[in-house]
């Protein structure tokens, strides 16, 4: 028998990565005192964005797959 190692909780962990990383971008804007790294990392908010949505999706996708999955 090969051990096969779990992908929910990669997926999980990932997911709330991509969360975290996000909201960084979408937010660290505010607190920002140079205006070279305020207009940087203003001007990545759709990297921001995209990131919280992938983000959504795969905590969405790692729950989904874990109500599936056989309670033992």
């Amino acid at each position: 028998m090969a051990f096969q190692p779990s992908r929910g909780p990669r997926i999980l962990e990932r997911g709330v990565l991509c969360v975290v990383i996000g909201l960084v971008v979408l937010i660290s804007p505010r607190f920002l005192q140079s205006s070279r790294w305020y207009d940087m990392v203003a001007g990545a908010y759709l990297v921001g964005w995209f990131a919280l949505v992938l983000g959504a999706a795969l905590i969405v996708l790692a729950l989904v797959q874990r109500s599936k999955r056989p309670r033992s």
